[in-house]
Formats: C-alpha cells, sequence, structure tokens
C-alpha cells in the first residue's frame, strides 16, 4: 500500500480546532480528535491549534513529549509530507528555512538596538 503525500499548502489549510492537522518528523498527523485530550499543563488544546497546519517537529521536540506521547501520534498518522513541497508557514525545518517573520524580527530589533546603544555612548563620551 502506497503513502498518501501531502503538499504543505494542503497540510496549511488544516489549521482550526475543528480541522487539526500537523506534521512532525515529516509525517502528518490529524489531530483533531487529540484536542480534547491534550494535557492543559502543556498548552491544552491552544498550543496544538497555534501548530495547526504548520510542521511542528520544533515544538513537539522541544517540550520533551514522553514515549506515551509518541505513541498516540500513530493512530492520527494520515500519510507523509510531499518532498518537493515548500514549507507554508513552517513552525520549525531545518536551517536558515525555518527561521519565521517573528525570530527574524527579534533580529532586527536586537541589532537597532545594538546601534542605538553604540550611538549613545559615542554620544556620552563627546561630552
Amino acid at each position: 500500500m502506497s503513502v498518501k503525500l501531502f503538499s504543505f499548502e494542503e497540510i496549511s489549510k488544516h489549521n482550526t480546532a475543528e480541522d487539526l492537522w500537523m506534521v512532525i518528523d515529516g509525517k502528518v498527523y490529524d489531530c483533531t480528535s487529540f484536542l480534547d485530550e491534550h494535557p492543559e499543563n502543556r498548552g491544552g488544546e491552544e498550543v496544538m491549534v497555534d501548530c495547526g497546519g504548520t510542521d511542528a517537529t520544533g515544538p513537539f521536540d522541544d517540550i520533551g513529549h514522553s514515549d506515551d506521547a509518541k505513541e498516540a501520534l500513530i493512530p492520527l498518522y494520515i500519510g507523509d509530507v510531499d518532498p518537493s513541497s515548500i514549507p507554508a508557514n513552517s513552525s520549525s525545518t531545518s536551517g536558515t528555512a525555518g527561521v519565521t517573520g517573528g525570530e527574524q524580527n527579534v533580529g532586527l530589533i536586537i541589532a537597532i538596538l545594538a546601534i542605538i546603544v553604540a550611538i549613545l555612548a559615542y554620544l556620552l563620551v563627546l561630552k
């Protein structure tokens, strides 16, 4: 039996509590039925919806899910990511392609703050 392949474009359309897919390690999971079961101390439904329609590998790994949590994914599996598709708003990918707009903004803010501090320090030295 062949594995169903989904493009990131298709996956990105499933990003609501009523229809929630996510990618973990290149596999696509329909997590809609699991929302009520996701522990509140791990973010509950909200954290899952935030990752809906994206590659959630990073957040999934970062939280340190147990082996039981990983086994809970098995019945939710619906296919694999089409390797020729391009991530659409992914939460986690490898390399610089995984840098989201928010992460780029943080870097820009830090750079601007560093420049402002340098200018202020220069002006204080001139006085």
